[in-house]
């Protein structure tokens, strides 16, 4: 039996923050404001042109509940995938 398998989808963790952020009813600023960080850094990592730093992924960490695995685990699953995708 044969099976054509897609190769899995991989979200950035961006798109991953932005649906949590919609899930609490917060804006980027509300994040910002509570991570005491600039808003432009948070726009940053939802478009995904910042990579989540380990210290990032501590203050996701304490603005959201979560542990900074979490976080760092999404960022470096990201860029494996993005340097060797499962298609290959």
């Amino acid at each position: 039996m044969s099976q054509n398998l897609a190769p899995a989808r991989v979200q950035t963790p961006g798109k991953i923050l932005s649906r949590e952020l919609e899930a609490r009813s917060w804006t980027q600023k509300d994040l910002a404001e509570i991570m005491g960080r600039p808003v432009q850094i948070i726009n940053e990592i939802i478009r995904g042109s910042k990579q989540i730093t380990p210290e990032t992924a501590i203050e996701l960490s304490l603005a959201l509940g979560t542990s900074p695995e979490f976080w760092t685990n999404l960022e470096a699953k990201y860029r494996l995938h993005l340097d060797f995708p499962i298609s290959q």
